[in-house]
């Protein structure tokens, strides 16, 4: 769903003129950026440019230097990363955080609760919801009482998706998702998002597969060295002269790495 052009819609997530340096490293310099319900927004750069960071800016992890954060309307910049978490901002990690010790029902269970303790929050429906979100992981067949050791690399990130969209997060943040995974894994990637943005939810993406950033993302966010290079729809960006020599030496195909 692309939401460009609707006047009628606030934005859920705001980010205005975000700075963050570490000593004298730029890791964000005056980023701007919005995301409404239902539209992919991609974050995309060299390693170090600066991706992961804005997500743990927007999270809390970090503190702003300078700068706002809003999230549905409210400066949430001074917020901690609890509060960020229980008002609907959920993420994803490059590798997946889940519970080790614990079976797979323990870990899938994190996210309705999360869910639960929102101050406007819908108990989750498990037994409509859980099955409709592990079809679209691709996980229906596992056992919810095995230990996470039974799920591969590429399930577990997956379980990850699964168990944040269990939150019903407004904003989802999604931190090189596809990663490790294989093509028909990253087709459930896709899936997921579809998911939710079906639901509402607006997406940041970061990834490196080009093939998905380009096939998923209504907008494209480049940044380099902490600089937003440009904002755009994918075909824009793709064809950005400065983008193309900054980051991607020559075309988007190369972007992989």
């Amino acid at each position: 769903m692309n939401v460009l052009g609707n006047t009628e819609k606030n934005p859920k997530l705001v980010l205005s003129d975000v700075c963050k340096n570490f000593g004298g490293v730029v890791a964000a310099r005056d980023i701007n950026l919005e995301i409404f319900g239902g539209e992919v927004v991609g974050l995309i750069g060299p390693n170090g440019a600066g991706k992961t960071t804005l997500i743990n800016l927007i999270t809390g992890v970090y503190k702003v230097d300078k700068g706002k954060i809003y999230f549905k309307g409210k400066d949430i910049t001074a917020q901690a990363t609890y509060q960020r978490a229980i008002q609907g901002i959920g993420r994803t990690f490059q590798h997946p955080h889940l519970l080790d010790r614990c079976d797979i029902w323990t870990n899938i269970i994190m996210g309705s609760d999360m869910a639960a303790r929102k101050k406007h929050g819908n108990k989750v429906d498990l037994d409509k919801v859980l099955p409709e979100l592990l079809e679209c992981a691709g996980l229906q067949a596992i056992y919810l009482d095995d230990p996470m050791s039974k799920l591969s690399y590429g399930q577990q990130k997956l379980l990850e998706v699964v168990r944040v969209l269990l939150s019903q997060p407004d904003i989802l943040l999604l931190d090189e998702p596809a990663a490790g995974l294989n093509n028909r894994e990253t087709q459930y990637v896709s899936d997921l998002i579809r998911y939710a943005v079906k639901h509402d939810i607006g997406v940041l993406l970061i990834e490196h597969s080009m093939e998905l950033v380009m096939s998923i993302c209504d907008r494209i966010t480049v940044l380099n060295f902490g600089h937003q290079i440009t904002t755009g729809l994918p075909e824009e960006v793709q064809n950005n002269t400065e983008v193309i020599e900054a980051y991607l030496g020559g075309g988007l195909a190369d972007a992989e790495d």
